[in-house]
């Protein structure tokens, strides 16, 4: 198999892949403008064969963010599926109008050369040069357009619009120099600012807020993707008093009251395999419409919470509720892709939970 294992850095040189690794030199061909779907189906991989057992049916954007096998491209373009790259933005690069230029030649020299579909946009860190970083936003997306016809350039930001001092970013004019803007809706619970316990990753009515704030503050609601996890926290208790009371070892942060650097991520795959082992089963709050469970490891206790087809469908439904742009997946490697049947229901559920009101978005 071979793999594209290409890291890019300011000042660097880009390798030229220079021949098309597909069967068909179709399949290289960058998927035109005119290619859309009714709703945006946007899928991150995290390298790894799993891409292989992908419901492709429900996608319409691979973003790929390590070394990956050419021939996900290739599977991917012969489905009509964009591919698209996960470029990080360095805070610094705002403020320097040279580094701007260097690092947008760079990426479309590299997406080019990989035959990609276009750019996904990671701000790395608190923006305080907001109107440079919007500016970047319609120059990476202008740049790309020209160089590349028909890429698609699309940009994270958080659950809820970033406020400081009442504040608020532009996000509106943003959602106009991209395709999309790509909500993470996920990490809500990270830092917990009230009681310290552990508490659910993304509850439904935050997540449903967050959106509707976006709106509120006039972005086209038909530039939003919601973008759901597969993955879970597990918080050890310092104290269990009962399942949904797992206090956490409190561990102050700037303005945070109980920050738990302790915490785990877990992918839903390893979760699915906790939960038998577990000593209270499966348990759903439903303040937060979420699933937990509580497992003791040598003498602590510890509360898993996640999401599942149940509380992934709930959140799905939000995209017609506030006829958003579509939904996304982080990341769809977090799934089990193994012969096991009951593996194999779980995994079929949870892609069916990205789309939970018909088969597929894709028609």
């Amino acid at each position: 198999m071979a793999v594209l294992a290409l890291e890019i850095r300011l000042g660097s040189t880009i390798p030229s892949i220079g021949f098309c690794p597909c069967s068909s030199l179709k399949l290289c061909n960058q998927l035109p403008e005119n290619h859309q779907y009714q709703v945006e189906a946007v899928v991150f991989d995290n390298t790894g064969p799993e891409w292989k057992h992908y419901d492709w049916s429900k996608i319409t954007t691979i973003v790929v963010t390590r070394d990956h096998p050419s021939e996900l491209l290739c599977h991917a373009h012969a489905n009509g599926v964009r591919v698209v790259w996960k470029a990080d933005v360095q805070l610094k690069i705002l403020a320097d109008l040279s580094q701007q230029s260097n690092w947008i030649n760079q990426n479309v020299n590299l997406i080019n050369d990989l035959f990609l579909d276009g750019v996904h946009l990671d701000i790395m860190g608190h923006v305080s040069h907001v109107h440079e970083l919007l500016k970047f936003v319609a120059q990476v997306k202008d740049i790309f357009r020209q160089r590349i016809p028909g890429s698609q350039v699309s940009v994270s930001i958080p659950w809820t619009p970033v406020c400081p001092d009442g504040k608020c970013y532009d996000y509106a004019s943003m959602a106009q120099s991209c395709d999309f803007l790509y909500v993470k809706a996920h990490d809500i619970r990270s830092d917990v600012r009230d009681e310290c316990f552990a508490k659910a990753n993304a509850p439904y009515d935050e997540t449903l807020s967050g959106l509707s704030e976006y709106i509120r503050l006039g972005v086209d609601s038909k530039k939003l993707i919601l973008g759901l996890l597969w993955y879970g926290y597990d918080y050890p208790c310092d104290h269990l008093s009962e399942p949904g009371r797992c206090k956490l070892k409190v561990f102050p942060f700037e303005s945070v009251s109980c920050s738990s650097p302790v915490v785990e991520q877990v992918e839903y795959k390893q979760i699915m395999q906790m939960l038998p082992r577990s000593i209270t089963g499966r348990y759903w709050d439903d303040n937060y419409k979420s699933p937990y469970f509580v497992y003791k490891d040598k003498d602590v206790y510890h509360e898993v919470w996640y999401d599942d087809p149940e509380s992934l469908s709930l959140k799905s439904s939000i995209v017609k509720k506030l006829k958003l742009g579509g939904i996304g997946a982080w990341f769809g490697n977090s799934l089990n892709y193994s012969a096991n049947p009951t593996a194999a229901m779980q995994t079929e559920d949870m892609w069916n939970a990205l789309c939970p009101i018909r088969l597929k978005w894709r028609t």
